[in-house]
């Protein structure tokens, strides 16, 4: 029975009852009306409301929790479905919206794996012409600069030195660019090197960084290990430009049926702020692999980021 009849009939009966009990019962409604029977039917005709109010209260319920899960419902923390509860039409409209989640999450996770591969390759390509193009532009610059000043005056060899130390320090961030962009090491000795490099020049900005990485880690593949070296990045980086954190511990070890990244620093937290790009950015990542984000506060404040990467099923 569909979600119209169930409250025409509803309301059918309780009217039906109603129209009844003024039949059948010894109330009669006198010209003018006396105060007994006007307060009679004041009490009939609110006991009326009520019945009907409670009735359909029950039987809309399911109805406002999916009007509460449609409001506050995110794609980036799938897997939240709603109970298929109530009769008829409410049922199929709850089947329906689950169903309609599921597409939502898998053509979300679809874009975002293009998105996201698209990213990474334009990053590698910018990453290439930064280090092919710009940096063998400034090593040519630089022994240029080299040749001239062993033959200039040494009023101006001293100034060519200046600017070939300027130079060399540009050299230097195009390159720390380059691999920030695209960490090449992560390619050539995989994560644990990755991420040892990257702490390395987090610790050398002026923050602390205390590193636990464990050696016998399982193989997750490419994808799963630029993911969770992303996430390491995004975390370092907002504990060092947001958090205003002065210590931060990377932790990398093997946990029950996957591996698992913990960032911990001694920051201000996350506070009300909403979820940035940054954020949100980790968050589809992390879906990308089917692996579980979780942010929070940490054990002594500041902010904790941990991602879980499941190793079951995983071929790449």
């Amino acid at each position: 029975m569909s979600l119209f009849w169930r409250i025409f009939l509803l309301n059918g009966v309780v009217l039906v009852v109603a129209v009844v009990l003024l039949l059948l019962g010894p109330v009669t409604v006198s010209t003018p009306v006396l105060l007994t029977e006007a307060v009679v039917l004041t009490v009939g005709l609110a006991a009326m409301l009520i019945a009907n109010a409670i009735l359909l209260r029950i039987g809309l319920a399911p109805l406002a929790r999916l009007t509460g899960t449609m409001g506050t419902i995110d794609l980036l923390r799938p897997g939240h479905r709603l109970p298929v509860t109530g009769r008829a039409g409410i049922a199929e409209l709850i089947r329906t919206f689950n169903a309609m989640l599921d597409r939502l999450e898998a053509e979300r996770a679809t874009s975002a794996a293009r998105a996201l591969s698209a990213q990474e390759a334009e990053r590698h390509r910018i990453a290439q012409e930064l280090h092919d193009e710009i940096g063998q532009t400034l090593t040519a610059v630089l022994l240029d600069l080299k040749r001239v000043a062993d033959y200039a005056p040494p009023p101006v060899r001293d100034d060519l030195h200046q600017v070939q130390e300027t130079t060399r320090n540009s050299l230097d961030e195009i390159r720390r660019i380059a691999r920030r962009l695209r960490p090449g090491v992560l390619d050539e000795l995989g994560l644990t090197s990755a991420l040892r490099a990257l702490v390395a020049e987090f610790s050398t900005a002026g923050l602390t960084v205390h590193r636990h990485l464990d050696r016998d880690m399982p193989e997750l593949g490419k994808d799963a290990e630029l993911v969770v070296y992303r996430v390491a990045q995004e975390a370092l980086t907002n504990a060092a430009r947001h958090a205003h954190a002065h210590a931060v511990d990377l932790t990398l070890r093997p946990v029950d049926d996957g591996v698992e990244l913990c960032v911990r620093d001694d920051g201000i937290g996350l506070g009300d702020a909403g979820e940035g790009a940054g954020i949100r950015g980790m968050r589809e990542r992390a879906l990308l692999i089917g692996a579980d984000l979780a942010l929070g506060a940490g054990p002594a404040d500041g902010t904790e980021v941990c991602l879980r990467i499941p190793l079951r099923d995983r071929n790449t």
